[in-house]
């Protein structure tokens, strides 16, 4: 893991952003188990989802101390969750972490999503995804769904637990 803490540079998504973020969600979706989506984007559907969709509030990547995008975090509107509440997803570039970087991203993002009047966030992890319940945990997100069973495109169940985070609570 790259330690670059203090060199972590936040900024809205591009969509000339899209291929390279669209290849390490893509690897990270090859690898399994840490994600929701489970059939890789394009470049073009990938900014049509993070970059520009009916659901899209913001998305903002993290670059690493050369410039390069390292993780990205994506906040949506979507069914099943309040008017004023919007999903988040995050995601890191496989293999090489940048620490710190998960922190920036959501101070960008926590920011944004009250400075447009959203009164909380929702995140949506399988239940064997130990590092997304661990950092949306440290974030500060508490636990307050599980829908148990889910079943993924290979017939396995996995339970998702749902974590908000309200943004009038500090």
């Amino acid at each position: 893991m790259v330690d670059a803490t203090k060199t972590i540079h936040v900024r809205p998504a591009r969509r000339d952003d899209a291929p390279v973020l669209c290849a390490f969600l893509n690897e990270i979706i090859r690898i399994g188990g840490t994600t929701a989506h489970q059939t890789p984007f394009t470049p073009k559907n990938f900014a049509e989802h993070y970059l520009e969709g009916p659901g899209f509030v913001s998305c903002f990547v993290a670059e690493d101390e050369n410039g390069e995008p390292c993780a990205f975090q994506g906040l949506e509107r979507s069914d099943g969750i309040p008017k004023d509440w919007a999903d988040i997803g995050t995601f890191s570039r496989p293999g090489n972490k940048v620490k710190g970087a998960g922190t920036a991203l959501f101070e960008a993002t926590r920011d944004h999503a009250r400075s447009i009047g959203f009164k909380a966030l929702n995140a949506t992890i399988r239940a064997d995804n130990v590092g997304g319940l661990t950092y949306y945990g440290r974030m500060g997100f508490t636990d307050y769904k599980i829908d148990k069973a889910v079943p993924l495109s290979d017939g396995r169940l996995v339970d998702r637990t749902s974590k908000r985070y309200l943004l009038d609570a500090d």
